[in-house]
């Protein structure tokens, strides 16, 4: 029975990754019609309601102390951050070499700060991840010509890294204070009060004339691609394992790139295949356990 609940779970968690995956699509359709601040209002607003029946059925009480909030405060302002970093990289940008380089920089991003301010000592195997983190941001940043990374889009995507790993950080020390899924729905809360006031002179009412494109990439980006994926995450780390179900992530870039290729007709760049692999490649050395 155990077998084949495990089973389900893997299952559950294949379908998050490709709900992730696909999000970056969605975004970049969305990039095409609205501002900005519009946007990532409405993208709050619509994922704080679809966390409305997940608190409902979990029935978990909502507690809030000033460790909590502290946290809460600080990674929703992490999160505007990422968004807008993410929306004008992906504006300019391809969707699917957004995902690549964001969500394999973003876990080295992570382990570096963790090293620096927590003064941890690195394994060999760590050290050996880190060169190998560093040969594929090169290859995947384009760094060779220095003048054309600072006039793409990869500054950005390489901004947004560095911000999802604070997120990270917040997120891992806040377990200790909030269940994550009231963590979450605070977090899109506090952010959609935060951007509607930047929103509201934007004619934020603008979505009404929008058509079924734009509406199926909002639908699916602040549900599917968040409030569902992130719980369906929360759950399965619990049932699967934190490192099992962290294993996972490797699958986000290649639904992206391949949701990207599929919908927007983005091509496949060589030199983001290679360097998202040796990226990849560096995550699971740095997070390798000895035997």
């Amino acid at each position: 029975m155990k077998h084949i609940e495990e089973k389900h779970f893997t299952y559950l968690i294949l379908l998050a990754m490709f709900f992730w995956g696909g999000g970056w699509t969605a975004l970049k359709i969305l990039t095409y019609n609205l501002p900005m601040d519009v946007i990532i209002f409405w993208r709050f607003f619509l994922m704080s309601l679809a966390f409305l029946p997940i608190l409902y059925f979990i029935r978990i009480p909502f507690k809030l102390n000033m460790h909590s909030l502290k946290y809460i405060f600080g990674s929703s302002v992490l999160n505007i951050s990422f968004m807008i970093s993410s929306f004008m990289g992906i504006k300019y940008g391809y969707a699917g070499a957004g995902s690549v380089i964001i969500t394999t920089f973003s876990p080295i991003m992570t382990f570096l700060l963790v090293a620096i301010l927590f003064r941890k000592r690195l394994r060999t195997k760590q050290y050996f991840g880190l060169i190998l983190g560093l040969m594929g941001g090169y290859i995947l940043l384009e760094l060779g010509d220095f003048s054309h990374f600072l006039s793409s889009s990869n500054l950005y995507f390489l901004l947004c890294a560095t911000i999802w790993a604070g997120v990270t950080l917040l997120s891992q020390h806040s377990q200790k204070h909030i269940h994550p899924i009231h963590y979450s729905f605070a977090i899109s809360l506090i952010a959609t009060i935060v951007t509607f006031y930047y929103a509201k002179d934007s004619a934020p009412l603008s979505v009404f004339h929008q058509g079924v494109e734009f509406w199926s990439a909002m639908i699916y980006l602040a549900v599917f691609g968040q409030a569902i994926a992130t719980t369906i995450f929360f759950i399965a780390s619990g049932k699967l394992g934190s490192e099992k179900t962290s294993s996972f992530m490797f699958l986000v870039p290649l639904f992206a790139l391949f949701s990207a290729w599929l919908i927007l007709d983005e091509p496949m760049q060589l030199h983001i295949i290679i360097g998202g692999g040796v990226s990849m490649l560096a995550v699971y050395f740095i997070n390798k356990k000895e035997n």
